[in-house]
Order: C-alpha cells, then structure tokens, then sequence
C-alpha cells in the first residue's frame, strides 16, 4: 500500500459522501497518482465500514467489468469487485429518484444465492456451480461519482464500482433448471429494445465471475459465506437513463425486471 490510513479515510469519506450528497467528483488518483491497488480496495472497505457503522447492512456482493471485450479495452485480465447496501435495494415496478443520483446507467445481471461457502484460491466454475442455491434476475443502477464517467480503474474499485441502486424480480429457478451461459437477456428502454446479449457475455460464463470474485477474497484471507446474494455483473452494455425513462428486462426462463426513473 501507498497511502497512510489519515489518507485513505480521508478519500473514504470523499467519495462516499459524493455518492450520498449526488455530486460529482474528478477521479482521486489525479491527486494520488501513486495508490495501488490495495488502496483501492481499503478504500472501498472503509467506505463499506462508515456505512455499516451508521447501522446499514450489507446485503450482497458484486462483479464489475465482467465482460472480457470490456476488460480488453480498459487493459486489465481481471474483474472489479464491489458490495451492495440494503439501502439500495429498489423493490420491482418501483419508482426511483434521479433526483438522489448524479448520472444513472442501468445493466442487466444474472444474480445467485448461494448455499454453501466458496473460498480461493483454485475456485473454479465447477464449484460455484455446485455451491448456487437457487439464481435470479437483477438490474444494477450504477452511478459513478466521477464527472463524465471519466475514471480509471483504482479510482473505481475505491468508488465501490459504482454501486448505486440495485432491482431484482422475476422468478428464482434452480441452477440445474437453467444454462446461465446461453441465457438471454433483452432489455428495453421506454418500450424500444436497446440491447441483447447472453450469459455467456459474463466471463464465458456467469459463474466464473463468481470463481473471481472467490478467488478476489482468498488472496485477502475472505471467503463468500453460504446465503451470500451476488451480482455477476452486466450482461447487455450499460445503458443511460434519466427521469421519465421506463425499463424492462426480460429474462430467458427468469421473467421481467422493470423500474421507472421519476
């Protein structure tokens, strides 16, 4: 690690009251041009810690950059990692507030429960599998605090990967009921299709961001407790919204997901 914990409690603060005040920020590592990775994540840790402290639970956990077309372009070989809030959960049909965010896009994900432990290294897609308690449909509002969407991505992984407000619905089915790699996804924007795309966009295989993700934790002495919700992260592109806008995602086996942005 590069920073001093007065630091990185400092940017902790920073960026998490970017997100609870919806105002934009310049990505932090113009100013810490020298944090690394694990700053990063300390960072996204105190920002989980400052939210728990004030009583929020902490209620999943997420995948970001999933997509290996997407890890390509920004030059990494390997996903972002990230948690969700009971306070962001949106309930399905509901209106959300664009009034609490700065500059929402919206992702269609494939979401499990889990039922038993993962824990890296050496998780692999065999035991993610074995180890999914039942999987359902999501959308991730992301809204990143950074002006323009210009960041890079330790600015991101300290940002908590954009978590914003999260939507799940539909209907929850047995893993062994599905094929989450030919999955398909279609999400509409105010009744127009605006992206399509299968599970197999997640890594070749949802459940391979989930090997990741374990995998992520066992580096850092963590696992992913049995009961865990996980978001495996976007399979169409992440489409922008605003107030007005209504969406619907319709899942392959899985039903619909929709929200309006008031």
């Amino acid at each position: 690690m590069k920073l001093d914990k007065n630091t990185l409690a400092q940017l902790a603060e920073h960026l998490e009251n970017a997100e609870l005040k919806a105002h934009d920020v310049t990505k932090i590592t113009d100013d810490h041009p020298d944090m690394d990775w694990d700053d990063a994540y300390a960072i996204q840790d105190l920002i989980r810690a400052r939210k728990e402290g004030r009583g929020h639970k902490t209620v999943g956990l997420k995948c970001g950059l999933t997509s290996y077309a997407k890890m390509k372009q920004m030059g990494v070989d390997t996903p972002v990692f990230g948690f969700v809030s009971d306070y962001m959960a949106c309930a399905e049909g509901s209106d959300i507030k664009t009034s609490e965010l700065i500059h929402p896009k919206v992702e269609a994900e494939i979401c499990v429960v889990t039922k038993a432990p993962l824990k890296g290294p050496g998780c692999h897609v065999g035991a993610v599998m074995a180890a999914i308690d039942f999987v359902i449909p999501g959308v991730e509002i992301i809204d990143s605090r950074y002006r323009d969407f210009k960041f890079d991505l330790k600015s991101v992984i300290a940002d908590n990967t954009s978590a914003s407000r999260f939507v799940i619905g539909g209907r929850a089915r047995r893993v062994d009921e599905l094929d989450l790699r030919t999955l398909g996804v279609v999400l509409e924007k105010n009744g127009q299709i605006v992206a399509m795309a299968a599970g197999a966009a997640v890594m070749g295989h949802p459940a391979a961001a989930i090997a990741a993700l374990a995998n992520h934790l066992g580096a850092r002495g963590q696992e992913i407790p049995a009961g865990s919700f996980i978001m495996t992260g976007g399979v169409t592109e992440a489409i922008a919204v605003q107030a007005g806008d209504s969406v619907n995602v319709r899942f392959q086996d899985l039903g619909t997901v929709g929200m309006r942005f008031v």
